[in-house]
């Protein structure tokens, strides 16, 4: 649906992107991250014909961006960082200015209007003026323009910036429930909400494209070992001694006592080497039950650390 190819964005000396490579298949929401400076609002705004690229190329539903810009922009529903509202209108004026922008007339703009209202549950206060409306409230409107004339994309830059964490959980669902009809980027700096909603993530930084990838990829790919939590019903130095003698165990420790006359261990091992047979059949053997073996993956989080700080800035 999004074809993003070796898009570069100059300005004078300084490479705001640099020859970013992406796509977006029809149907697929993608987290599209990166630090502040990182080239990530530029290219968006270039996805949107915001501004031109330097190089490269942009192609939305087969459209580019430079030879049709009008065909690409009726398939695009853009919710910037700060929605671009007008304060003295009310909801319903607002919405209806910008189906006269988008060139949605007739009966179809009433019906659309009405459902796109009830699907962002702002019918109650349409009647309100704009500046009146909580900061949530208004970053409801601002879904509502975005989704006017039923574009087939949705790009949302920090759609839930701002928000208590009752709004933020009603505007995730939301655009949950918007990802069965619709292809979605959506940028934010919450990236616990990123990993509840997006399928797979676009790590941007200093304008080049550093990981992509479904978070569960990027965390195997990743990380340098693989850590399990175990919960052995068995003595704590008794199950430290044995584990830790199993060839390919990093280290294990102890987290104390959750369920009685059990203890829980993390255990790591080297990267490649998977312990679980060895750890199944030696704690089997000492009559130590393994009630419970859950694999830690890297948070998005670390992931994003990872792949966005260089050595000097660790050291």
């Amino acid at each position: 649906m999004i074809q993003v190819e070796n898009v570069t964005k100059r300005y004078g000396q300084h490479v705001a992107v640099d020859h970013v490579n992406f796509t977006v298949n029809k149907g697929e929401i993608l987290g599209f991250l990166g630090p502040n400076g990182a080239g990530k609002t530029t290219t968006m705004n270039i996805i949107t014909g915001y501004i031109s690229t330097t190089e490269g190329s942009v192609k939305v539903d087969g459209y580019d961006i430079l030879a049709e810009p009008e065909e690409v922009k009726k398939r695009i529903g853009y919710l910037p960082e700060f929605p671009p509202l007008y304060m003295d209108m009310t909801v319903q004026e607002y919405l209806n200015f910008v189906s006269d922008i988008k060139k949605v007339f007739g009966p179809r703009r009433k019906q659309s209007m009405e459902k796109i209202m009830d699907l962002v549950k702002i019918g109650d206060v349409r009647k309100r003026l704009i500046k009146n409306l909580s900061k949530g409230y208004k970053q409801r409107v601002g879904l509502a323009q975005a989704l006017i004339g039923n574009p087939p994309v949705l790009i949302l830059d920090e759609p839930t910036v701002g928000l208590d964490p009752k709004q933020i959980i009603e505007i995730r669902n939301l655009i949950k429930e918007l990802g069965r009809e619709h292809t979605i980027i959506l940028s934010s700096h919450i990236l616990p909400e990123v990993s509840a909603i997006c399928e797979r993530v676009v790590i941007i930084n200093k304008g080049k494209i550093v990981a992509s990838d479904t978070p569960e990829n990027l965390s195997r790919g990743l990380g340098d070992s693989r850590k399990f939590s175990l919960r052995i019903a068995a003595e704590e130095k008794q199950a430290l001694k044995l584990i830790r003698g199993i060839p390919g165990v990093k280290y294990a420790e102890s987290q104390g006592v959750r369920e009685k006359d059990t203890v829980d261990i993390l255990v790591e091992s080297e990267k490649d080497i998977d312990i679980r047979r060895p750890l199944f059949y030696a704690l089997s053997r000492a009559e130590f039950p393994i009630l419970m073996m859950k694999s830690i993956d890297l948070t998005l989080e670390d992931i994003f650390l990872q792949v966005t700080t260089t050595e000097k800035e660790v050291s």
